[in-house]
Formats: structure tokens, C-alpha cells, sequence
């Protein structure tokens, strides 16, 4: 053999020793097979959610009963189509987190709203004075709405102040968003 035909030889053998060591080594485990976790390989792998606790100045509530869930998907994908727009939930720490941000911020919004002094700039003055300077204010119908940025994790407030009560919810950002602001569109 000449030396320009050894090195067709080996330039050919490049691409077969490529699939042997491709279909020898990868891929031996099938759909169904048992992994070493016990879950089967083909099944879709369920996050867990941090169990949640009792935060500072909360009583214990009664736990909801379970109601049953349908196993048909919904067929118009609305749900599917607008989760970009669900917020997280907190759960553990974070939720205390921002269970005491909420406290306080009504705290501070309660002699506005006693006084009927429920401008988005006296909102907005007196959420930044508690220490946090992300908030955007608005009008939000018979009151004031707001929205603070507690921390980057994020921990986010959203609610409202109207001459009958101070409401507010916390929540952990939206999925493929950095933020609080709801987002406009998903992908």
C-alpha cells in the first residue's frame, strides 16, 4: 500500500470509529427503565416547593381541603398561553419576607388613608422613607395603587390604598422576566 492510500484508510476510519464510540457508550438507558432515584427515565421530574412555616405574628390556619383536579388539559391553551403573566409564589423565608413588608407598608399607609391623603406622590413619598426605593405608583380607581421591588431575589408587593382599606400581596417576580412589572408578552 502507498503512503497516500494509508491515509485514505485512516481518514475513512475516523467517521466509523466516531458512530462505534457513539452507539456503544450513550444512550443505553430506555424510556421506562428504572434510574438509580427510582423514577423512570422517560417521567418528567416534579420541582419541589420548600415547605412553608409559620412567620413572625402569624396564627396557624386551617388547612383547605383538596379538591379534585381534572386530568383533560384545557383545550383552548389560554392557561398555557398566558403563564408568563402567573406570578411566583414565595414560600419559606421569602414569604415572611414579604409578609413583613407588607406590614409595614400598611403601617405607614394607614394615617394617609385616615387622613384621605392617598396620592401616588404621598404613596410613593412614604413607601421609599420605609427603605425602598423601587416603587412605582399609580391611579388606581377610588385610590392608589402600588408596586415596591423589596429585594433583586425579587420579593415584590403589589396593592392598593383607598379611603377603606390598604391592601397589598406579595409575590416572587414572573417566569421569564427580571422584575416586579408584570410582563406584555411571553414567547
Amino acid at each position: 500500500m502507498t503512503m497516500n492510500g494509508a491515509r485514505r484508510v485512516r481518514r475513512s476510519m475516523l467517521p466509523v470509529a466516531v458512530l462505534a464510540v457513539l452507539a456503544a457508550g450513550c444512550g443505553t438507558q430506555r424510556a421506562g427503565d428504572v434510574t438509580t432515584g427510582g423514577v423512570p427515565s422517560g417521567a418528567v421530574a416534579t420541582p419541589s416547593v420548600p415547605a412553608d412555616h409559620l412567620c413572625p405574628g402569624e396564627s396557624p390556619s386551617p388547612v383547605p381541603s383538596a379538591t379534585p383536579t381534572s386530568s383533560t388539559p384545557p383545550t383552548d391553551h389560554y392557561a398555557e398561553n398566558h403563564g408568563f403573566m402567573v406570578p411566583f409564589k414565595l414560600h419559606g423565608d421569602r414569604r415572611c419576607q414579604g409578609l413583613a413588608v407588607i406590614g409595614r407598608v400598611k403601617n405607614a399607609l394607614q394615617p394617609l388613608r385616615k387622613k384621605g391623603d392617598f396620592t401616588p406622590e404621598s404613596v410613593s413619598r412614604t413607601i421609599a422613607g420605609l427603605g425602598y426605593p423601587n416603587v412605582r405608583t399609580y391611579e388606581d380607581g377610588s385610590g392608589v395603587g402600588f408596586l415596591i421591588e423589596a429585594d433583586d431575589y425579587p420579593v415584590c408587593v403589589e396593592g392598593a390604598v383607598s379611603a377603606t382599606a390598604t391592601e397589598a400581596e406579595a409575590f416572587g417576580g414572573y417566569p421569564d422576566h427580571d422584575g416586579c412589572e408584570q410582563p406584555s408578552g411571553g414567547h
